[in-house]
């Protein structure tokens, strides 16, 4: 049983009971959620849940009128209630937590983004690191939805403080938790492939793999098809994958060799300026 540290004040109290009190009741909803077959959840999806954690999260922001609009130190509010989410074994991993814990470490990031009390720089940080983890926890409970929210919400605070490693990495995340919550199984099959190939956007040096992976294949085809000697059909092929070859370069293939040059040249362009395109945008921050 992980322990909570005690609030620090009176009223602080009060709010975190008010807090747990709606999480437990949102549980409840998200726990008969979770013990449906599989296939039905897929089908009924998390939008209504999210739907009712908002008149959750708006009912107990609707009663957070602190008696102060300072904070005493850099420490977040609820802070308390992030302590499960936050902590870890000796070994470094990170222990099971209980669903409504998850659920009322939300809530109270929640309430406490969208409160009357500013955030600091220091507070910002903590927020960010607290929605992160919680996004990770939700998609391991099952909740990939719920963790698209909290990596929205970090990667908006990470991007406040120009932190953009921690932005990117929380973008990669919330790409990966996205595909996670795509009802179809075809759509999150599919998904995988811009995770692979280049890290959805985030992670561009991934493309170089696909490119060798990609002349390595056109070097096997087009040495089935050709009579010239084996590193001459490399040359062509690392060549033609930039550049495209000419007529006269292409004469000692056989019937439809010529075809396999043309593919690799229009891949070739098409990858290497989707590579580039990410990689300027990753330099620059367009």
């Amino acid at each position: 049983m992980l322990e909570k540290s005690a609030p620090s004040s009176p009223f602080v109290a009060a709010m975190s009971t008010r807090i747990e009190r709606h999480a437990d009741a949102y549980a409840e909803e998200v726990g008969t959620f979770l013990d449906q077959p599989h296939r039905l959840r897929r089908t009924v999806t998390e939008r209504g849940l999210l739907d009712t954690f908002t008149r959750h999260v708006e009912s107990v922001v609707a009663t957070y009128d602190p008696p102060g609009v300072r904070r005493v130190g850099d420490s977040l509010v609820f802070g308390h209630l992030y302590t499960a989410v936050l902590n870890r074994s000796e070994a470094g991993t990170e222990p099971s937590v209980p669903v409504a814990t998850l659920l009322a470490a939300l809530v109270a990031a929640e309430v406490e983004f969208r409160g009357p009390l500013r955030l600091s720089r220091t507070q910002s940080r903590q927020l960010a690191e607290t929605y992160e983890r919680l996004g990770r926890r939700l998609v391991a409970a099952g909740l990939p939805a719920h963790a698209v929210l909290a990596y929205q919400r970090a990667m908006g605070l990470y991007r406040t403080e120009d932190d953009t490693d921690a932005e990117d990495g929380c973008g990669l995340a919330l790409a990966k938790a996205r595909r996670l919550a795509q009802p179809s199984a075809l759509l999150r099959v599919a998904g995988l492939f811009p995770d692979l190939v280049c890290g959805y956007g985030y992670r561009p040096f991934r493309m170089l793999w696909w490119i060798a992976l990609q002349l390595v294949v056109f070097v096997v085809i087009i040495a089935l098809v050709s009579d010239e000697h084996l590193t001459t059909t490399i040359y062509k092929v690392l060549v033609n994958y930039l550049n495209p070859l000419g007529p006269g370069d292409t004469t000692d293939l056989r019937t439809g060799g010529r075809t396999f040059y043309v593919i690799e040249c229009y891949l070739g362009s098409v990858t290497t300026s989707v590579f580039f395109a990410l990689l300027v945008r990753r330099w620059f921050r367009l």
